[in-house]
């Protein structure tokens, strides 16, 4: 099973390709986030996730195309920026929970360490 931290960092990869911001917007979503689990997020980040999930999925499609691709199509190029920046944004707010979570780990692992050597 792919991790929140993944899934965020292959979108991520994804809205810097050289193709257009709403095509990048759109394979983001549909490679890498429409089946990213909320409850791996952290939890400062879960409610901005939601908003940009309903952002993107938010519009009734023409024949032919499907929700995403018709919300999207619908954005100004500005919105699609600022979707874009969000996703990267609660990215980042996952990395830095990642990191802090690894530390506190670590720091009891060592503590612990500390302990056996005393026995």
């Amino acid at each position: 099973m792919i991790s929140a931290w993944e899934s965020l960092h292959f979108a991520t990869l994804e809205l810097v390709r050289s193709t257009s911001i709403k095509q990048r917007l759109v394979g983001a979503y549909r490679k890498h986030l429409a089946s990213l689990p909320r409850d791996q997020l952290p939890s400062e980040v879960r409610e901005t996730f939601a908003q940009v999930m309903a952002t993107l999925d938010c519009v009734q499609p023409l024949r032919g195309e499907d929700a995403v691709a018709a919300s999207v199509r619908k954005m100004s190029l500005q919105e699609a920026d600022e979707c874009s920046a969000l996703i990267v944004e609660i990215y980042g707010v996952t990395c830095r929970a990642l990191v802090n979570s690894n530390r506190s780990s670590a720091a009891v692992i060592q503590l612990h360490g500390a302990e056996l050597n005393r026995a």
